[in-house]
């Protein structure tokens, strides 16, 4: 069996799905088809068993699954390991991150760090306005995103980092005395865009509830004009996630926690395709930890910028 046959194997027993495989591995999926037939043939048995909603191992596929996936590895580590000699350098993970987040994946890294000490984990920033270019140009091998990633040549990993969602009002808003609100009491309000210049399905992430129907015709402002808009007009109302009120709050605004708790998810993701073992590793270790949360003190929070603009 070829190498280029044990992953597309390996790929499509991980996925399922003959077009996600054929997406991860940029080949059609016919190649997918005829390289699986191929593989069937030479063992005398099937592999997978097809129907039209769902693709299945068979207990062969497991069996071959299982005994193939970790000699496939050692090949894939051992060339690495030669191609790293070679650069005359060490092993090193570029992960990618926005802002200050790399606080808060502290347990990740520094994990990571204990268990591969000889890894050089580099952390590199990641601009909110061109999140997926360094992922698909290779300065980076991983990247912490905003949840879904929509994207046929990324890769999404586990969910590695949820924050709340909460209501900013502006100080004087007659919501901002408010311990908490539901999304239900929002229709009565002009809710604003994020202002941030992210990909419409990154703004429906932020925005958990449903659009007025005028809505895709409105001009989307700017994040300034969207805070100066909230402080200025009593009515208006935004969604924000938890770091804006840890690491941006200006105390020009008032934070509410909702009472339905809509979190925003960050995952890691990665070009389509072979990993190297540190990436996947790292990886691993966020699999294994599961989400770390954001967690907020938001009721004193708005108290303080309750109060701040009463004296203002």
């Amino acid at each position: 069996m070829e190498l280029r046959d044990i992953e597309i194997f390996l790929t499509l027993a991980e996925e399922l799905h003959f077009g996600r495989t054929a997406e991860r591995l940029y080949i059609s999926p016919p190649r997918v088809s005829q390289a699986i037939a191929k593989q069937e043939k030479r063992i005398g048995a099937p592999l997978f068993e097809r129907t039209s909603r769902r693709v299945t191992l068979t207990p062969l596929g497991v069996q071959l699954r299982d005994d193939l996936e970790a000699g496939y590895r050692r090949i894939l580590e051992g060339v690495e390991a030669a191609t790293n000699s070679a650069r005359g350098g060490p092993e090193a993970v570029a992960l990618g991150v926005m802002g200050p987040m790399w606080q808060d994946l502290a347990p990740l890294t520094a994990l990571f760090r204990s268990r591969f000490p000889q890894v050089d984990l580099r952390l590199r920033e990641i601009r909110i306005d061109d999140p997926f270019t360094p992922v698909r140009s290779g300065d980076v091998d991983v990247a912490l995103l905003w949840l879904p990633v929509d994207e046929p040549d990324l890769h999404v990993g586990p969910t590695t980092f949820t924050e709340p969602i909460v209501l900013m009002v502006g100080p004087h808003h007659e919501l901002a005395g408010r311990a908490s609100v539901s999304l239900d009491e929002l229709g009565a309000y002009d809710v604003l865009p994020s202002g941030l210049p992210v990909p419409e399905y990154w703004e429906s992430a932020i925005f958990p509830v449903a659009r007025h129907g005028d809505e895709p015709d409105r001009p989307t402002p700017s994040r300034e004009e969207m805070l100066f808009s909230l402080t200025s007009d009593n009515q208006a109302v935004a969604f924000a996630c938890g770091q804006a009120l840890k690491y941006y709050d200006r105390g020009v605004a008032a934070y509410i926690p909702i009472v339905e708790q809509p979190m925003l998810r960050w995952g890691l993701v990665h070009r389509a395709g072979p990993l190297g073992r540190g990436a996947r590793e790292l990886i691993g270790i966020a699999d294994e930890l599961g989400p770390l949360e954001l967690s907020l003190e938001l009721e004193q929070d708005s108290r303080s910028a309750r109060d701040a603009a009463s004296v203002s």
